[in-house]
């Protein structure tokens, strides 16, 4: 980006940022305003000149839709390198989207009825585990598989996956019904990923169900749910070949039996366990227990946990944009994703020893930021105290040396 020499340089903007969603004191760019006023902001954050409201009204004023898609290497190039960190033998990629309710605007572009009866926008993302690898942001009447975005990333992803990690590591996409089609199905399997959806209970479907005999019992994991699931192949109008099909009922929820035709059936399509090219990855890997259907069932029923990214996004920055250009409100989303990643990356390499990393923002801000502390001057140095209590359950010589240890994203 090209900007005034005179002003603040765009790293140092950028840094102010992810300190601003960090602090989550405020959602309003008119907070700059208070922190610009704050001579102790500036000091603990390492910035001599702070940004103003205006500053950043500028700055975000720059940025056009499709500069804004830049952001989205930035997120995928971080991903790699949390997965180089992390060296995983199997990687699951959740598909979702979320709804951002902005119902309160009264003139915001992209602010559009979404399906949750809200009006505000709908962004697709893909998250592996807390990370957030790719997003497109969207208008709100867009529904979840619209056009070809879906395919288009996942194939870029998958891509950059095999060239810069590993060309051989079994890669394993669960989505919801939202985003049942068949060419979707093609396209993973033509890239050998494994896939499980949530299916729709056709007439084939059901009668398949009726007709079968052989039924296993599976237990959720909290032991809260019994479950039957039995499994077979269907094939709709359209496809090219019959895919695996498993179909699971609810018998008993605590101490209740559940009546059937009373609860709503399970249906899931997946290519896993059918020969294919990701079996064979997963064998090699020693994951052949992924290619079962009690696993895959129970994995299905966890998916609930791909949608804590978005409630963790959420508790970081905030639904309502500030902007009315949608060009601006893009971007300005895109930095709560990249802040996102950088305080879950911070979370695992640094805070880890003394804060679980499964936390959200505000319980960290509570634990970690809201310390009560003193900075003193002495010998020529700056020194922090903090009571004794806070250094021993912060573990504070752990944490600073972790931070200077801590690896650096690079390229």
């Amino acid at each position: 980006m090209h900007k005034n020499s005179k002003g603040l340089a765009i790293p140092e903007l950028f840094v102010q940022l992810f300190c601003f969603f960090m602090d989550g004191t405020s959602r309003h760019i008119t907070w700059f305003d208070h922190l610009k006023a704050d001579e102790s902001y500036a000091g603990v954050i390492g910035s001599s000149n702070l940004a103003s409201s205006h500053t950043i009204k500028r700055l975000f004023s720059k940025f056009s839709y499709l500069r804004g898609f830049l952001f989205r290497r930035l997120l995928q190039h971080f991903f790699i390198w949390r997965l180089k960190i992390t060296k995983p033998e199997v990687i699951v990629l959740g598909m979702e989207t979320m709804v951002l309710d902005n119902d309160d605007a009264l003139k915001r572009h992209g602010v559009q009825p979404t399906y949750k009866k809200v009006k505000g926008f709908h962004p697709l993302q893909l998250n592996w585990g807390r990370y957030f690898v790719d997003a497109v942001f969207r208008g709100g009447k867009k529904h979840c598989n619209h056009g070809d975005t879906a395919d288009s990333m996942l194939v870029y992803v998958v891509e950059k996956i095999r060239k810069e990690y590993r060309a051989d590591v079994p890669i394993i996409v669960p989505m919801d019904a939202g985003f049942y089609d068949h060419e979707l199905f093609e396209i993973l399997e033509y890239l050998n990923v494994g896939y499980y959806y949530g299916g729709k209970r056709y007439n084939n479907v059901t009668n398949a169900e009726a007709l079968a005999t052989d039924w296993l019992s599976f237990t959720s994991r909290d032991n809260k749910e019994i479950w039957e699931y039995t499994e077979f192949k269907t094939r709709q109008g359209g496809w090219h070949k019959a895919r695996r099909t498993i179909y699971s009922r609810l018998i008993q929820k605590g101490r209740q039996l559940a009546l059937p035709g009373l609860v709503k059936d399970s249906v899931i399509i997946t290519n896993l366990g059918m020969g294919g090219h990701i079996d064979e990855q997963l064998l090699k890997a020693g994951q052949d227990h992924l290619l079962t259907a009690h696993t895959i069932l129970a994995e299905y029923h966890q998916r609930g946990t791909d949608e804590l990214a978005n409630r963790a996004l959420k508790n970081l920055g905030h639904e309502q944009l500030p902007f009315k250009r949608f060009a601006a409100n893009t971007a300005w989303y895109y930095m709560m994703c990249v802040s996102n990643n950088l305080f879950e990356a911070f979370k695992e390499d640094v805070s880890a020893p003394a804060i679980s990393v499964s936390v959200y923002a505000d319980t960290f801000r509570r634990q970690f930021i809201d310390t009560a502390g003193k900075i003193v001057r002495h010998a020529g140095k700056l020194i922090m105290k903090v009571p004794k209590a806070t250094f021993e359950r912060l573990q504070l010589d752990r944490l600073f040396a972790a931070c200077q240890s801590a690896q650096v994203m690079t390229g």
